[in-house]
Formats: structure tokens, sequence, C-alpha cells
């Protein structure tokens, strides 16, 4: 440990460590049931799907569960179940992917940004309650990089101001804050199922919620064979606003939002061994930042044991980068020589995006003005600086392995590879 492997020294990590990073992880039962669906003909029902979605909803202990073809989709159904139109004001974070906000400009709304908490890498209570307007109709918080955003304030926030909370999950599935499960929180939790997501079924999205308002206004909006048309059978058991009725046959957002049922079937597999698996990723991913707890230069990004909120499948982990501690080297230098250890890690979150050129120039739907304050009574777009925590935090974060079992002989040699950069930081020419 003399030398590091990017001036000559020997590589950390020289072995090829098999499926300890494979996932989602794949059996016969789930071959059976996807080959099943296909057999039967029926990938564009949706008999398997509504099983799914039954099952999903008593994992999470909630009323409503609906199925979508992406994460977008649920997102974007959550937003029109909320209620959300044109001039309403959405506050969420810039440093996710833009599926969490960027549907709110289809719906005529806008979105304002708040700062971020630099441990958490989540919405910042304080600075959300400063974004509150007359015209704020939701609050989107996002579960960033699995951590749990500190619910009990957004909640306080939103009921004193009587917004909607719609609850970003794709990044933390089966996550609980204080000992509740991340989506059953605020009034909708969203969420992406992609084949690369903690839960992960292929492509596909799914809403859950317990207000059969938001249900049924999402499955109006986005799944016309489910309310009354084209002889469903369902329509008792989704339908029941008069209104909504009315619509039977023909989606209000003009979208056909309904889940592949070769995902459903997969879901349904996935979804009675998600727990034990979770629990594993868990028990892997806890002892690897243990192992890291006193290191310089890095801190974990992970609720406290004590405080009953844990990180879900850990989809992306993180960590905190503190280059004052080993001699203020930059994070791509960090991250550059960790690297040439074995051990792939990149820099920083999402890109802003506030400071994207879809929030503040793009013309998407023909307004004669940008988009994201067509709908709006005053000019919200935000420059750099807006947001500074958010900024900050940009070049103080780095990636992590993702390891999908316990294996503590595999798990350490990666964090010695942490740990050799760091006590030998003296050694990085910058």
């Amino acid at each position: 440990m003399s030398q590091l492997a990017i001036y000559g020294g020997p590589q950390s990590i020289t072995d090829d460590f098999g499926d300890i990073f494979d996932w989602p992880i794949i059996t016969d039962e789930d071959e059976s049931a996807v080959l099943d669906v296909l057999r039967k003909k029926n990938m564009s029902g949706i008999d398997v799907t509504i099983e799914f979605e039954r099952e999903f909803a008593g994992y999470h202990g909630v009323d409503y569960a609906l199925a979508t073809n992406n994460g977008t989709a649920a997102v974007h159904s959550a937003m029109y179940g909320c209620g959300i139109g044109v001039g309403d004001e959405v506050i969420s974070q810039s440093s996710t992917f833009w599926a969490s906000v960027l549907p709110v400009l289809n719906l005529g709304g806008t979105v304002v940004f708040a700062d971020i908490d630099k441990d958490t890498l989540t919405l910042d209570p304080i600075d959300v309650e400063r974004k509150i307007s007359e015209k704020t109709k939701a609050i989107i918080v996002v579960h960033y990089f699995g951590h749990p955003t500190d619910m009990d304030p957004i909640m306080d926030i939103a009921k004193k101001h009587d917004i909607k909370v719609i609850e970003d999950v794709s990044h933390a599935h089966g996550g609980f804050y204080k000992g509740r499960l991340l989506g059953t929180i605020g009034d909708v939790g969203a969420m992406s199922v992609m084949s690369e997501k903690g839960f992960a079924i292929g492509e596909g999205g799914i809403l859950i919620t317990c207000n059969r308002t938001i249900h049924e206004r999402a499955v109006a909006f986005g799944h016309y064979e489910r309310t009354g048309g084209f002889g469903s059978r369902l329509a008792s058991d989704l339908i029941q606003d008069k209104e909504l009725q009315r619509f039977s046959g023909t989606p209000l957002g003009g979208f056909k939002y309904r889940m592949h049922q070769m995902s459903s079937a997969l879901g349904r597999v996935q979804l009675k061994y998600y727990k034990h698996r979770m629990l594993e990723i868990q028990k892997a991913m806890n002892y690897f930042w243990d192992l890291l707890e006193d290191v310089p230069g890095l801190k974990s990004h992970r609720p406290s044991a004590s405080s009953k909120s844990t990180m879900g499948g850990w989809y992306m982990p993180h960590g905190i980068y503190c280059p004052e501690e080993i001699g203020d080297i930059s994070v791509q230098k960090y991250c550059e020589v960790v690297r040439a250890e074995g051990v792939y890690t990149t820099p920083g979150m999402n890109e802003l995006l506030h400071l994207k050129p879809i929030f503040n120039d793009a013309d998407i739907y023909g307004h004669g003005l940008p988009t994201r304050i067509a709908n709006s009574s005053s000019d919200i777009r935000q420059d750099r600086g807006s947001l500074p925590v958010t900024e900050l935090m940009v070049d103080r974060v780095i990636s992590v392995p993702w390891f999908k079992h316990y294996r503590p002989e595999v798990i350490k040699q990666y964090a010695d590879a942490f740990i050799k950069v760091s006590n030998l930081a003296a050694q990085i020419e910058q």
C-alpha cells in the first residue's frame, strides 16, 4: 500500500467477483411467468397487470396501485391526479432526473426549484417554505440516490398551505422514513421500475395512493380501457366519479399508459423476493460504509442507524466527498485515482435542471415565449447561484459500488481501495 496504482503501484482490485453487481436477479420462475404471457398471446391485456397492482398495493399497505409503461408516465399521471394544471407551480429539487418534474410543463404548470440539504441531497424544508406562493399546487419530493427526504416538515408545510405532496420513489423502492414506507407518506407515490432500478421489472412505472380521487383521475388520464369503454368489466371497480365516467373509452390526457403484461408478470415474481433481496443489499452496503466510517475525504450518504429510516434497494449509491480533509484534491482527480485501483466511480449528481435550456429558453409548445414561464404571472427562472447548496454539492458527490450480495471479503477489497487512496492522498498530483 506504499504507492497508488495510477503511479505504478499494485491495483487494489485484481479479481472478477462474478455476480456481486448483477441486477436484477432472474430465475426460472421469472422466465416462466413471462413465457406464460407470451404463450397466452396476452401481451396487451390488463389481467396480469391488475393482479400485479393488487399485490404491489398490498406490499405498501395502500388502497390503490396503478401500473404504467414507464416511470415518467407514473409521475405524469400522479401530477394530473393531484389536479396540477395551467398556472400552477410545483416545487422540487434541481438535482434530479428530468422526469421528476418536466411533465408539469405539459400540464400547463411550471416548476420552482428549491435548494437541498448537503447531507441528505434531498429537499431542504426551510427553502421549500421560502418558495411557497399563492400559485403553489404541489411539492415533488425525490428520495434522491435512495436517501429518504425529511418528510415530517414537508408534510407540515403541505398541510399548512393546503397543497399536495408527490413522492418520487424511483431511487428508493422499499425504503423507510421513520418506520413508514416511502411512497405512502405523501398524497401519492410514483416511481420507475425499469431494469436498472432497485425494484426492476424491465420497463415500467407505478403509482400508489390511498386517495381515490387521485387514483381515478390517474386512471382516466392514461388508461382508456379501464374507464368503462370497449366492453370493460372493470369500471365499477375503478371509476366511480360520474364526471370521469363521461369520458369512458377516451383518455383525458391523450396517452396510452398501460404497462406491458410481460413486465407485470416479471413484477409479480420479483415482488415475492424483493424484501429478502433488498435486506441483503442493505446489509452489504452498510458493511461497506461501516468500513469507511472514519476515512478522510469520504462520508456516507445514508440515514443514521437510530432513525428508523433506510435506503431501500440503494439504487445508485453515492458518498459525500470532503476534499478539505485530503488536501483539496478535485473530485474529478480523486475519482480518476480510485478508478486506477480497479473501482469504477464517477463524480457528481444529475445535471442541474434549473440551468438547462429546457427550463430557461425552450418554447416547447409554441407559446411564443419560454414554456416554463408561459403560464406564469412572473419570470420564475433561476440563474446560477440561486441554489447555492445544490450547486456546491455537484463537486462533493461520488458514486460507489452497488453490491447486490453480502460477501464481506469482496466488499472489504473495494473499501480498501478507497482507504488506500485517501491515506495516500499526499501522492496525488493535481
